[in-house]
């Protein structure tokens, strides 16, 4: 496992993303991680979980948390995560983090070696950040001080980094990474002193003593002094430097000082007639905000190829041209043989574009061919045109990229010319053959889309309304060409107010209609990229707007589709390559907003059997999971009569596996409920919404009854009293656990009568233990008593181990409340005694629980610390709550144990 927390928090099993979840559980990593195996409490976690006074259930969420991680790691035979200590521990490799190998290179860099291998290892531990440090993980103050402890430790390693650069001669180096350093710390005097020295370095001293005039004007009006002595030498240096010699006209490079392959003279003539250098750009991005990280990384990207081949990839509207663009204009003066541009127009509605053979001939003649000596045969135009680049140092810009074929006869045959290529399309044909490197665009920040708004409406519009903006920002998925056209919108109507566009916007039917503008929109930007798709990827495509969430794997698409496994795995490869959907996993995928809102669109052209397909698959699905959560229990439901899953459902070998897809797949099954409910299929529905029972059971508090009511619906509506007893039962017992306990008994009260007239006998077994609980919290005990001791009985007729077991604990648990501790500790035992081999350790940790507590009572204190040492050895740090029955006889307590004590 490689945990990375030097930029957005992330885990990898070999090169494959697992998927975290949400920013609290990326945090919960982040503190483990950072505590190199040392126990942290669940208090310090609930700490850096919020802002403000934890809320009173936080260790039931921090539990939660812990528990779907702990899942994450059971494949990973190097990593675990343990209770002891009082706390949790990450026990892993050290150099399985990011931080410890960064540190560790930073200390090796300091323990002395040449200078040389010092830079090596300083760029090798720099290269390891990927961004701001714990991105992702939430912003609370410990969060964002430990984010700023690491980015200090950056920062320091970074100036170690160009003071050993200058020590090799090599001082320029270290520019790319220290202007956008300094510019995000504009008062950090030692990192604004070494980035004076490397511009001077760079023989750029007009930039270095702007940079440092400008920091110190900054010094007097921020804080009222002045530079300090690091920054004043490196001035002074400036001042009273001798001027970089360079070889006089006609010297080879080879004579007198060598300058570096990235500054050896431009091989053109040396003339005052000589035609200037081509520079075929278009017009610089207006506008352009942000993107600093991504600007960096193309830097870095285009000077460590070798080739310097570089591809810009991304989803239409991301802003792949922008970002080439401004960085050619930012870059010009490292390629003095010219820049050549070409619009490749792969995107055209036709699906047509320039052919190489006239992209050549635009090339040759902005080098200086005329017109008269152009080779007509396209393979002789190659050939010129890799001759006239040879020995030059020049920028090929290719926009719009189709196909990696489309490219290749535009690739100079030299490696002092850069090339860099913009494409919808991963081109990973030119990695292959090319060594290309590729530089995926992920959507914009949404600090950075605020910025866009600014841009466009001005900061006073942004500063009035800066929630509605964020919000804005949000519902543009991080897309520029999405946030200029809503930006242009609010232009064009200085009334309109920021919070009314973001309410129109919140309204998914008409959200891409008002991203349009006069001639372009978001639409129009996702056809093309559709339009472009091979037939597989075109047939999942057009199924995608019958999916119920924004999330799917890869059985999930095969349902949808209809496609064959391999045709599927094929179908979202396409996909992906063309960023209609993100590759997460490798088998999970993500379509953002405004592409699921644009698939749905076209949901004319998908085939309607496809939705009853994908219901059946997560029916299926959820079949497996709740057999591997609680083994041995009766199974819910079945399928519908005549109906079979479309492929073969998921197999999970342990509960920790079932509980995490449970985990992962939750919006999506809720959402199937209410498909299923729509689209007509009410047996599908209630029948996907009981095999939720594991994870309700666990995540009680966490919203389930809109869904249930939508379960509960369907199953009245077929009449079907099986159905509709166990939804009574199951949402009555959430209901009860949220405090609703007159809506509760109101369901309660009819799930033993509904189970009776289904012939179900431990349905009513079940029916009649959830009602007693609602009783007692109403405060009725002798009703709950009558229900539970009738719940007992009915269970030991049945002969049915996990229901009796379930039935006595709650009887024993209420003998206890009404002070009758020599039955509770009775029913107790006898619940142990005919416990199943595959009874869960929550259910046995409640039932020693109960018993220790009816020893105590009767005074056997001995017996009692022996069964709370068995129990808290079983439970471990859990969270607060009581045991409920779920939806089955084969329910469980899930997570609502109580912490124990010896």
């Amino acid at each position: 496992m490689d945990f990375r927390l030097l930029g957005p928090v992330s885990a990898f099993s070999e090169d494959i993303q697992v998927p975290l979840g949400p920013p609290k559980r990326r945090a919960v990593l982040a503190l483990l991680v950072l505590a190199e195996g040392t126990p942290v409490s669940a208090e310090r976690i609930a700490e850096a979980l919020w802002d403000t006074e934890p809320p009173t259930h936080a260790r039931t969420i921090v539990y939660g948390h812990v528990s779907a991680l702990r899942g994450l790691l059971s494949t990973e035979p190097a990593a675990k995560l343990a209770t002891e200590g009082g706390g949790y521990t990450l026990h892993a490799p050290p150099e399985s983090a990011d931080v410890w190998r960064f540190r560790t290179l930073v200390r090796r860099a300091s323990d002395g070696p040449a200078a040389e291998e010092s830079a090596a290892l300083l760029r090798e531990a720099l290269g390891l950040w990927r961004g701001q440090a714990l991105g992702g993980a939430g912003d609370t103050p410990l969060m964002a001080a430990a984010a700023d402890r690491l980015t200090e430790e950056r920062l320091a390693a970074l100036e170690q980094f160009a003071a050993a650069l200058r020590a090799c001669g090599q001082g320029a180096q270290a520019l790319a990474l220290l202007r956008p350093a300094a510019e995000r710390h504009p008062l950090r005097e030692s990192l604004i002193a070494a980035a004076v020295r490397s511009l001077h370095d760079a023989d750029r001293q007009a930039e270095a003593l702007d940079l440092y005039h400008r920091t110190q004007r900054l010094l007097a009006q921020e804080l009222g002094v002045d530079p300090g002595a690091a920054l004043s030498e490196a001035y002074l240096a400036i001042l009273h430097a001798r001027p970089v010699e360079r070889p006089a006209a006609g010297r080879s490079a080879s004579e007198g000082n060598t300058a570096a392959p990235s500054e050896a003279p431009a091989l053109r003539p040396n003339t005052p007639d000589a035609a200037p250098p081509p520079c075929l750009l278009p017009r610089a991005p207006a506008g352009f905000v942000g993107r600093t990280e991504d600007l960096d990384r193309l830097t870095e990207t285009v000077r460590s190829g070798s080739p310097p081949l570089s591809v810009v990839t991304g989803p239409g509207g991301v802003g792949k041209t922008s970002l080439a663009v401004h960085w050619a204009y930012a870059h010009a003066g490292e390629f003095p043989d010219g820049i050549l541009y070409a619009d490749l127009h792969a995107m055209d509605p036709d699906g047509t574009g320039p052919q190489p053979a006239g992209v050549l001939h635009d090339f040759l003649q902005a080098l200086g061919v005329a017109e008269e000596r152009l080779p007509a045969d396209a393979r002789a135009a190659e050939h010129l045109y890799r001759s006239l680049l040879t020995g030059r140092r020049a920028l090929v810009l290719l926009d719009n990229a189709r196909d990696s074929a489309q490219v290749r006869p535009l690739l100079p045959g030299t490696p002092g010319c850069t090339v860099l290529v913009t494409s919808r399309n991963r081109l990973e044909g030119l990695v292959a053959t090319d060594c290309a490197r590729l530089l995926p665009l992920e959507r914009l920040a949404p600090e950075d889309g605020v910025r866009v708004l600014r841009t466009v409406i001005g900061d006073l519009r942004v500063a009035a309304e800066p929630t509605a903006a964020e919000e804005l920002a949000a519902l543009c998925d991080g897309l520029p060409l999405a946030l200029r056209l809503a930006a242009a919108r609010l232009a064009a109507r200085p009334r309109l107010a920021l919070r009314a566009m973001a309410d129109d916007l919140v309204d998914e039917h008409q959200r891409l209609s008002l991203l349009s503008g006069e001639d372009l929109g978001v639409a129009a930007t996702l056809r093309l990229s559709v339009q472009q798709l091979p037939p597989a990827g075109a047939q999942l495509f057009r199924q995608l707007a019958l999916h119920v969430g924004s999330e799917l794997d890869g059985a999930a698409a095969a349902a949808l589709s209809g496609l064959s496994p391999a045709g599927t795995r094929t179908a979202l490869d396409e996909l992906a390559a063309a960023h209609l959907v993100e590759e997460w996993t490798g088998d999970r995928y993500l379509m953002h907003d405004l592409t699921r809102l644009y698939a749905r669109s076209c949901a004319d052209g998908a085939d309607p059997a496809g939705l009853h397909r994908l219901l059946v698959h997560y029916l299926a699905a959820g079949q497996a999971a709740a057999a591997a959560a609680e083994p041995g229990s009766q199974p819910c439901a079945a399928l519908p009569p005549g109906v079979s899953p479309p492929g073969a459902p998921p197999v999970f070998t342990n509960r920790a596996e079932s509980m995490a897809w449970y985990v992962t797949e939750r919006a999506n099954l809720t959402a199937a409920v209410a498909a299923a409910a729509d689209a007509g299929h009410p047996d599908l529905a209630w029948r996907i919404a009981v095999h939720l029972w594991p994870l309700i059971v666990r995540q009680v508090h966490d919203g389930w009854e809109p869904t249930l009511e939508r379960a509960l619906a369907a199953a009245t509506s077929l009449g079907d009293p099986d159905a509709e007893s166990r939804l009574c039962s199951l949402l009555g017992w959430v209901l009860t656990e949220n405090g609703q306990h007159t809506a509760a008994l109101e369901h309660l009260s009819r799930a033993p009568d509904l189970a009776v007239r289904a012939k179900d006998p431990r349905g009513q077994v079940i029916a009649l233990i959830n009602w007693a609980a609602a009783l007692e919290r109403v405060g009725d005990l002798s009703g709950a008593g009558t229900r539970r001791e009738q719940a007992a009985r009915m269970a030991h007729a049945l002969g049915h181990p996990h229901t009796e077991t379930l039935a006595l604990y709650h009887l024993a648990a209420h003998c206890l409340s009404a002070g009758r501790p020599d039955e509770a500790l009775a029913h107790g035992l006898r619940a142990l005694d005919i416990a199943p081999d595959q009874m869960s350790d929550e259910r046995r940790v409640l039932l020693l629980d109960t018993c220790g507590a009816a020893l105590q009572r009767l005074g056997r204190e001995g017996e009692a610390r022996r069964c709370f040492a068995e129990a808290a050895a079983l439970a471990g740090p859990v969270g607060p709550g009581g045991g409920p029955a779920a939806e089955h006889e084969g329910g469980s307590a899930g997570g609502h144990v109580r912490a124990l004590a010896g």
